[in-house]
C-alpha cells in the first residue's frame, strides 16, 4: 500500500466520460460529495465548453485531472502544458517518448503534475506486437516509468497489474494512477483488457484509481461511488 499522504476520498478519480458538458454537470451534481476528483478527457474536449467545465468543477472545490494524452513534437507538447499549467488542474497526461515527457515536465509549473502514460489498459501483448514493440507489457511499463522519473514527470498511468513491479523499480518516487478498475472481478470488459479490482489496485501500490463505467452506468451512480469510497477508506484506516 502506498504511504503517501493522500486524503482517502481523493484516491478515487471518477472518469467523466459523457458526451457533453451539460450531462457532465448534471452527473457531478448527482454525485455530490461522493466524488472529490474528476477526470475529463478528449470526448468532453471535443464537445465544446471544456475549460468552462474545468472552472465549474474547481469552483465546487473538486480536483480535476485533464486526461488529454498530449502526443506531438516536444515543442508543441511543452507549449500545450504551459497553456494548461495555471488553469487549476491537478494532473495532465502525456503519451510519448523521453523527449515528449521531458518537454511536458519542463513546462508544468508548480501545481500541475504531469503523468506519463505507460501502456493503455486497452492493450495486451498481441496489441504490442501489432504496434511493433518487441517486449512484453511489463517491460514496456517499467521502461516508460523509468524515463518518466528521469525527465522530471510526477507520475505515471499504469494498470494495477504492473504496479507491484513498478514499485520495485521506482519505489515511491512517482504517483501511480491506475485505470481499468472493476468492482468485483478482473475479467476484461468492453475495450479494457488489463483490469483489477479496487482492493487489488491499492494493495498492489496504486495511489489513485480511475473509475468510469461502474459508477456512471450504475442504477445509482452516487451509491456506487460511495460504496467504492467505503472500500477505499477501509483499506487505508
Amino acid at each position: 500500500m502506498t504511504p503517501k499522504n493522500i486524503p482517502a476520498r481523493d484516491r478515487l478519480i471518477f472518469a467523466m466520460d459523457v458526451p457533453d458538458c451539460d450531462r457532465a454537470r448534471a452527473l457531478a451534481e448527482e454525485l455530490g460529495d461522493a466524488v472529490t476528483f474528476y477526470k475529463i478527457g478528449l470526448e468532453l474536449m471535443m464537445s465544446g465548453g471544456y475549460f468552462e467545465l474545468l472552472d465549474w468543477l474547481l469552483a465546487k472545490d473538486k480536483k480535476v485531472f485533464c486526461d488529454l494524452k498530449f502526443f506531438d513534437i516536444p515543442a508543441t507538447v511543452g507549449s500545450a502544458v504551459r497553456q494548461l499549467k495555471d488553469r487549476g488542474a491537478s494532473f495532465v497526461t502525456v503519451h510519448g517518448n523521453r523527449s515528449i515527457m521531458e518537454a511536458a515536465a519542463e513546462n508544468k509549473g508548480e501545481s500541475l503534475k504531469v503523468l506519463g502514460v505507460t501502456v493503455l489498459t486497452s492493450l495486451d501483448r498481441g496489441d504490442l506486437d501489432d504496434l511493433g514493440f518487441d517486449c512484453n507489457v511489463e517491460e514496456l511499463v517499467l521502461s516508460r516509468a523509468k524515463q518518466a522519473l528521469e525527465v522530471g514527470c510526477d507520475g505515471v498511468i499504469s494498470s494495477g497489474l504492473e504496479v507491484p513491479r513498478l514499485r520495485e523499480f521506482v519505489d515511491e518516487k512517482l504517483v501511480v494512477v491506475s485505470p481499468g478498475i472493476r468492482p468485483v472481478d478482473n475479467k476484461p470488459v468492453g475495450d479494457q483488457k488489463r483490469v483489477v479490482t479496487v482492493e487489488t489496485a491499492f494493495s498492489n501500490g496504486a495511489d489513485h484509481i480511475v473509475v468510469g463505467r461502474p459508477i456512471r452506468d450504475a442504477e445509482s451512480p452516487r451509491a456506487a461511488a460511495e460504496a467504492m469510497q467505503a472500500s477505499i477508506a477501509a483499506q487505508f484506516d
